[in-house]
């Protein structure tokens, strides 16, 4: 029988104590989410093939008192996932939550990328989130409880031209968030996605160096602001908690409301602001709430 988590009161999210799992995390998204949870009360086991990257992050959380371990792990090797599940189970035991979210890019028009950069982006972005669903949900489906969040992309569900396979490989990650959600379901174990927009991560740092990009981007969210590591993480602390008990097969689009501005793109002299460039120099909105 299926058991419901019922959040208790070690804190409103109710993870202090859980093992969470997070791919890709030692930099960006992957590291917000890591402290974040960390902050929450969880064992954290940060996973990534920039070890140094993830011993640094792992350093800050263990300093602070929280419990975490840095693991090395190339998340597109169904060896190396067993591995590390392996050495995360020996010393910690079944994982509550598994954070998906290692990936990269490989930029590219369709009609040039080459197979082996499409194919790498693939086993990366899709087959990676599979192998580790599988090494650490073994462990929730036995437990009759556990969360899985897929971290996709605002990319999956528009195309994003010149990007090589990663809009698809994002698609293919809403499905298969879905697919698990409908057939792990009834062993208790949620699966959920999300879909950051623009985020300021160390991968799009140095665009942000050219005078009036950052004005241009906000421009065209309704939020007026780029979106930081921070918000995605926000989003997956409530989805990897039992506060979102009943959330499962869900896509949460975290852009800003940029993928609601289309029509006000569109100009129309007189009724929309979005019609007139930003001035020169014009300040942003603050970066809070």
């Amino acid at each position: 029988m299926t058991q419901v988590q019922t959040p208790t009161q070690d804190g409103w999210l109710a993870l202090a104590g859980r093992l969470c799992v997070v791919t890709g995390a030692a930099s960006g998204i992957g590291a917000a989410v890591a402290r974040s949870l960390a902050q929450a009360g969880a064992r954290v086991a940060l996973l990534d093939r920039d070890v140094a990257g993830c011993e640094k992050v792992t350093g800050e959380l263990t300093a602070q008192g929280a419990a975490a371990m840095a693991v090395a792990c190339d998340t597109s090797s169904e060896s190396g996932v067993k591995v590390a599940a392996k050495r995360i189970a020996d010393e910690w035991g079944a994982a509550d939550v598994l954070v998906n979210n290692a990936g990269m890019l490989r930029a590219g028009p369709l009609a040039d990328v080459s197979l082996d950069d499409w194919n790498a982006v693939l086993a990366v972005n899709l087959t990676g989130y599979l192998l580790c669903a599988r090494a650490f949900g073994a462990g929730m489906r036995a437990a009759g409880r556990g969360s899985i969040v897929h971290i996709a992309s605002i990319a999956g569900l528009m195309p994003q031209t010149g990007s090589g396979a990663y809009s698809a490989s994002k698609a293919g990650v809403l499905l298969l968030s879905r697919q698990l959600a409908v057939e792990w379901g009834p062993q208790g174990v949620r699966s959920n996605a999300i879909c950051p927009g623009m985020i300021r991560t160390p991968l799009s740092a140095k665009f942000y160096e050219e005078p009036g990009f950052e004005a241009k981007r906000a421009l065209v969210t309704a939020s007026r602001r780029v979106g930081e590591p921070q918000d995605i993480a926000d989003v997956a602390l409530f989805l990897a908690s039992p506060r979102s008990a009943y959330v499962t097969g869900a896509e949460i689009l975290v852009d800003g409301g940029m993928s609601s501005m289309l029509m006000d793109r569109v100009p129309r002299p007189g009724f929309n602001l979005a019609a007139t460039p930003v001035a020169s120099g014009a300040s942003l909105p603050p970066k809070g709430g």
